[in-house]
């Protein structure tokens, strides 16, 4: 039996996988890395949109599946993207894992993905990452917090030393949980020489456990002003990417893709010598 994206993918024809020849050809010394908190396919345009389109967190919709269809052409030109806000199955998302979907409807050969929080058959809260590269490991921790549901993906690229650590998260809404959620990842990647954060951290750079985190760690944020939170009028900059000295950012922007109340953040790295994915 066909898993349950593979065979959504077929029965709507304007779902078929796009042609893997398509995506920008990778650089092998370039990472093009992109985080995007996707709203489980629902775009939002307006706060109220919260309130009127609130149906749509618990039933299934059409606009869902165009959503994450052109959410698929963005993504497919990058080498590794972290999707917060997904769903792995559930009645709302038609019974399809979304990181499943959107990686093989952008032509992803590797993907992973994490459950956070399950409702049952009315919603699978999950976070997932997209690679053109297989990683050396992959691990899921839970991350502290009176409300469990939090959790982050570990992935390491290359080998030894000289391993690039990707962390992705997805933050809690309070000061005090992010704070003890940041103390956690901060143990996880003490000895890692080369490490990038990203996803959404639900706190701007100049906030008290932002600067806790780049106070007690090697990492730093890159640029401020990236906003990226509401999508229809950018006010905040909650959404990132942390790197530590040895990784060289050659770009990083917002990108005005409106199809969450989320805009996706991307960034382009040069490898560190030694690194080969």
């Amino acid at each position: 039996m066909l898993p349950a994206s593979t065979a959504l993918l077929r029965e709507y024809p304007d779902s078929e996988p796009v042609n893997a020849a398509a995506p920008m050809v990778s650089d092998p010394k370039r990472l093009r890395l992109l985080s995007y908190n996707v709203q489980t396919g629902i775009a939002t345009r307006s706060f109220s949109s919260y309130l009127t389109h609130s149906w749509k967190h618990v039933f299934p919709h059409g606009e869902r599946i165009t959503n994450l269809n052109d959410i698929a052409s963005l993504i497919r030109n990058y080498d590794v993207v972290g999707l917060q806000e997904l769903d792995a199955g559930s009645l709302r998302s038609g019974f399809i894992n979304q990181t499943e979907y959107l990686a093989l409807r952008a032509g992803f050969p590797v993907w992973h993905d994490r459950t956070n929080r399950s409702l049952g058959k009315f919603a699978q809260h999950s976070m997932g990452i997209l690679s053109r590269y297989p990683a050396e490991t992959v691990t899921h921790h839970n991350l502290p917090g009176m409300i469990p549901g939090r959790g982050v993906m570990v992935l390491k690229y290359g080998k030894g030393k000289n391993a690039i650590t990707l962390v992705m998260m997805h933050m809690a809404l309070g000061k005090r949980a992010r704070r003890n959620q940041f103390e956690f990842v901060s143990v996880l990647i003490e000895d890692c020489p080369n490490v990038i954060l990203m996803g959404d951290f639900n706190c701007e750079p100049a906030s008290m456990e932002m600067k806790w985190l780049t106070t007690n760690t090697r990492l730093s944020v890159p640029m401020e002003g990236l906003n990226t939170f509401p999508s229809w009028k950018p006010l905040r900059h909650i959404d990132h990417f942390l790197v530590t000295p040895s990784i060289e950012i050659e770009d990083i922007e917002v990108l005005n893709y409106p199809l969450s109340d989320h805009l996706p953040l991307a960034m382009t790295i040069r490898l560190p010598d030694g690194i080969e994915l």
